[in-house]
């Protein structure tokens, strides 16, 4: 406490703006790591999951059918995406969901018939 009314003193009655622009910045880069809390640093184990972590056990049941994935895909649906929906599982996909309307509805998910 003594050093903070030291410091603050100091800056308060020196005349030089560089001095007290300088020295606030160095007692904020030295106070700075100091004050910060010790955070887990990713990576460093790479070839473990942290403790705690989720794990998906069983494949979400709001996966989306065959059917919604190949939508405005022309008939036959080629096999590389049919594997890709196989292997695709409880993973997020956009693919799966409406885009943007108008020119961009490649797929047709906004003509209204889905």
């Amino acid at each position: 406490m003594a050093c903070i009314l030291l410091i603050a003193g100091y800056l308060y009655s020196a005349r030089n703006t560089m001095k007290r622009c300088t020295t606030l910045i160095g007692c904020w880069l030295i106070a700075c790591p100091l004050l910060t809390q010790a955070y887990p640093i990713a990576g460093l184990a790479p070839d473990r999951r942290p403790e705690g972590a989720p794990v998906m056990s069983a494949p979400a049941e709001t996966t989306p059918t065959e059917a919604r994935m190949v939508q405005g895909i022309p008939q036959p649906v080629p096999e590389s995406i049919s594997r890709w929906i196989k292997d695709q599982g409880g993973w997020f996909t956009p693919f799966s969901h409406p885009g943007m309307p108008g020119r961009y509805d490649l797929r047709g998910w906004h003509d209204g018939k889905h």
